[in-house]
């Protein structure tokens, strides 16, 4: 399939994402309305990179104070917001270089053999009755030859509980990912990657990880680390909650409101941003991942926090009460 350049993306498909943000804007959109939505935007790669567009200025415009940032979508009537939010789309078409990252990542996960969708989970069983659940956000390849067995984890988490090779000569079994190369010793182990660096988690077994040219380290039962292309941290015990997503939850024990906004962000589409003033503030509790929403008014009930959403609760701001 030929690859589009991220400056020539369709001017119709842009001016429906224009449409889209104006009509999220106006504050009482239904919930047929999200779903419709969501809809378009996850039907093809084109329209999740139009609407990333979006994103990206949204994002722009948080760095600006909230009463800044925001004006022109307060007030639907205002006939000047909708000649501002007509051109919109001539901006989404000035694609900054930040697009072609994404554009690069967004491809990579619609072109995998496997992939879970923001805000959901998937559960595979592979043909060497391997079982994998894909957290959110997640893309995998999976590569099986008469040597090796090789699942190549491309973006997010997944959790491995491995089986024993059906082949006559036995396999060995291992994840890659951008940094490096796990190999399984029998064994129920999690994957997550993120920017620079992949973290591991044992449950069961032993996992050496495998740093080209560099050095080894076997991880063990309740053992976890993480690497870099270049160096392997410190192994340290697995942190209780580290599979709680597997449950559809997020734990949080003192952690730091700006740490879990940052990882709760991970499971919903759309901006959720924390206010410096309030980043610090220590929570603690079990919040489910599957109802983003539920879980944020939870926090305003227990917490001195005001939770402010606009464009549909696509945009999410947290601020001191």
């Amino acid at each position: 399939m030929l690859r589009r350049d991220s400056h020539t993306l369709d001017p119709h498909i842009l001016n429906e994402a224009a449409d889209w943000l104006m009509r999220l804007s106006e504050g009482n959109v239904n919930d047929a309305e999200r779903h419709a939505w969501e809809r378009w935007r996850a039907s093809s790669p084109a329209h999740s990179e139009a609407w990333a567009r979006a994103e990206l200025l949204l994002s722009k415009l948080q760095s600006l104070p909230p009463a800044l940032a925001m004006p022109a979508l307060d007030r639907p009537g205002n006939p000047e917001r909708r000649a501002a939010m007509g051109k919109l789309a001539a901006l989404l078409a000035l694609a900054p270089l930040a697009w072609g990252s994404w554009r690069l990542n967004e491809w990579q996960q619609w072109t995998a053999d496997y992939r879970a969708p923001v805000g959901e989970r998937r559960d595979l069983t592979l043909n060497d009755g391997t079982l994998v659940t894909l957290n959110t956000d997640t893309a995998i390849d999976v590569y099986f030859d008469s040597h090796q067995r090789l699942l190549l984890l491309r973006r997010g988490e997944i959790l491995i509980q491995t089986a024993a090779d059906p082949s006559p000569v036995p396999r060995p079994f291992k994840v890659q990912t951008e940094q490096g190369r796990m190999q399984a010793l029998g064994t129920r182990f999690s994957v997550r990657e993120e920017t620079g660096h992949t973290r591991l988690a044992v449950m069961e077994g032993a996992v050496r990880i495998e740093l080209k040219g560099l050095e080894e380290k076997v991880v063990s039962a309740g053992q976890s680390s993480g690497f870099t292309a270049f160096a392997i941290d410190a192994v340290k015990p697995v942190d209780k909650s580290a599979l709680a997503w597997t449950r559809g939850m997020l734990m949080a024990d003192n952690m730091r409101l700006a740490d879990f906004v940052s990882e709760l962000a991970r499971y919903r589409n759309g901006v959720l941003r924390c206010d410096p003033a309030i980043a610090n503030l220590r929570i603690s509790g079990a919040f489910p991942i599957n109802d983003t929403r539920r879980t944020l008014n939870m926090l305003a009930q227990t917490y001195p926090i005001n939770v402010t959403s606009r464009l549909g609760d696509y945009w999410i701001m947290l601020a001191p009460a």
